[in-house]
């Protein structure tokens, strides 16, 4: 009884997101044997289907137009529908990306569907299909079943494994000609203030700091720790507040949410606030001078010291790791 599942490529600064690869391997779950065909929508992306396709995607449509160069809500929702309309799905997997939070609410209006969104795990439970996602701000976790209509869904970056990529799959990538009309926002220059490197929500470690640091100059030595360990750094808000960075580092309740496999807590007390953005993360290393910080409640490791010694104390033994590797 498979189903044919939309799976949205989310190409960005000239390479498709890692996530688009765990939304294919979400759809396959979703699919129970069926068809997942991915789906990109940009002015040039013909040339990443090759990668869908290898990742798992038995095929790929492709829509090209030069108003989808930058990302807009009518845009990109125009060409959706389009591929909608012609494929008749009965499931789309979206990543839960600033992408994928704006664009999937529309779709789900449009189709009169329902919407899963930040799903972080699907099962098959006698031929259910069940999505789990945080709530509370990610004290607790609910279950959604699906059992009638389009399984519409979001998943949130580095939860659900994307498959091993097999550069010997082919499948079938076919051009659509969707038209884009009427416009009421056209984005013409995008100017990031994020700084080079590893994108923060999709990171496999995360280096993050909070009032604690005490300048911005303070964030230097959490840049350098980032770096060895081939990661991204982050902030609380009050580090934020401060100005001791941008507030594209934000993570928490109005900031992003990460799930890394390792976070590095350098000066952050532990607000609830601040918990509900990377308390999820697989381990946790918390550091702090003030023992009785509520970061040491979540953390799987803690160190109590003053992050301006610890800090470089890691950095040159991880450093000396790596040269003895």
């Amino acid at each position: 009884m498979g189903r044919k599942v939309l799976v949205l490529g989310e190409v960005r600064d000239g390479a498709l997101r890692n996530v688009s690869f765990e939304a294919i391997a979400a759809g396959k779950l979703v699919a129970e044997g069926g068809e997942v065909v991915g789906v990109l929508c940009g002015e040039s992306v013909t040339s990443f289907a090759n990668d869908l396709i290898a990742y798992g995607a038995d095929r790929v449509i492709t829509v090209e137009n030069s108003q989808l160069k930058n990302y807009s809500s009518d845009g990109f929702t125009q060409a959706m529908m389009a591929v909608i309309d012609q494929e008749n799905p009965e499931g789309i997997i979206i990543g839960h990306t600033a992408l994928g939070k704006d664009l999937s609410p529309r779709l789900a209006s449009k189709l009169d569907s329902g919407l899963i969104s930040d799903a972080v795990d699907v099962e098959i439970e006698g031929g259910n299909i069940i999505f789990t996602r945080p709530i509370y701000s990610g004290k607790a976790f609910e279950k959604k079943l699906i059992s009638d209509g389009i399984v519409f869904a979001t998943i949130r970056p580095n939860n659900i494994a994307a498959l091993e990529k097999d550069g010997s799959r082919s499948g079938d990538i076919q051009s659509i000609d969707a038209q884009i009309n009427d416009l009421r926002t056209i984005i013409k220059e995008v100017i990031r203030k994020t700084s080079e490197g590893v994108d923060l929500s999709e990171a496999k470690v995360i280096v993050a700091g909070g009032r604690g640091v005490k300048s911005s100059e303070g964030f230097e030595i959490l840049d350098e720790l980032a770096s060895v360990l081939g990661g991204a750094v982050g902030a609380s808000r009050g580090a934020c507040d401060a100005e001791y960075c941008d507030y594209s580092l934000q993570i928490g309740q109005t900031g992003k949410v990460v799930t890394p496999d390792l976070y590095i807590a350098c000066g952050i007390s532990g607000a609830i606030q601040h918990l509900a953005g990377m308390s999820n993360s697989k381990v946790i290393v918390a550091i702090n001078k003030d023992p009785e910080a509520s970061i040491f409640n979540v953390a799987d490791y803690g160190i109590v010291g003053d992050l301006f010694e610890v800090v470089p104390m890691l950095t040159e033994e991880l450093k000396k790791a790596k040269v003895n590797a």
